[in-house]
């Protein structure tokens, strides 16, 4: 039996960190982290949020590995509900990034970060 992807998502959340825009802001402030943009381009250029760099999912783990190939940068993760963000947490996280956060909240209120 295949798992749902809410299922899928409860099972990764607690091994994730996450933070909420406000949190995410206040941390990003202190340690200019980089905040990654992982829905596609389209709703990227729709609903765009200031400061991020947009890496589809789909591509994220070959792209920002050569962008930012120091396992130690500190990344910041969010789409429209959360799910994507978690998921490419998730990867980046296998593939040996150590400071991958993913921000849980609304897209309205991320687009204001």
């Amino acid at each position: 039996m295949l798992k749902t992807i809410p299922q899928l998502i409860q099972e990764i959340r607690p091994n994730i960190r996450c933070l909420s825009a406000a949190e995410a802001k206040v941390e990003r402030d202190e340690n200019k982290g980089l905040l990654v943009d992982v829905r596609e381009p389209a709703e990227a250029a729709e609903r765009p949020t200031s400061g991020s760099i947009n890496i589809p999912r789909g591509v994220l783990e070959m792209k920002l590995s050569q962008s930012h190939p120091n396992p130690e940068t500190t990344i910041y993760v969010h789409c429209a509900t959360g799910a994507r963000a978690t998921l490419s947490a998730e990867q980046l996280i296998r593939i040996g990034y150590t400071n991958v956060t993913v921000i849980t909240c609304n897209l309205e209120t991320i687009c204001s970060l």
